[in-house]
């Protein structure tokens, strides 16, 4: 993923906890459980697909990981691999 995961901006808490994927207007939203890494980085898992976030300069909220929820991203800024046909 070329985005950055901005909470309350582009990622928010989800009250669903069931993984999904769909377009909405000129956004793509991904619904995951949000792991963070010591590194800086976030995971956000998709139904066992592993998508990789940085995050802003701005630090995630306390109780974040492990949580469910949507980030909302450009679809230019999603880029998919392995891709096979």
């Amino acid at each position: 993923m070329d985005e950055e995961i901005v909470w309350m901006e582009n990622a928010r808490p989800s009250t669903v906890g069931t993984p999904e994927l769909w377009e909405d207007g000129d956004r793509i939203v991904l619904r995951g459980q949000l792991r963070l890494d010591e590194g800086g980085g976030a995971v956000l898992d998709v139904a066992g697909s592993v998508i990789l976030f940085d995050h802003a300069d701005r630090p995630l909220p306390d109780g974040v990981d492990g949580s469910w929820v949507e980030v909302r991203v450009a679809p230019d800024n999603v880029t998919a691999w392995p891709y096979e046909i």
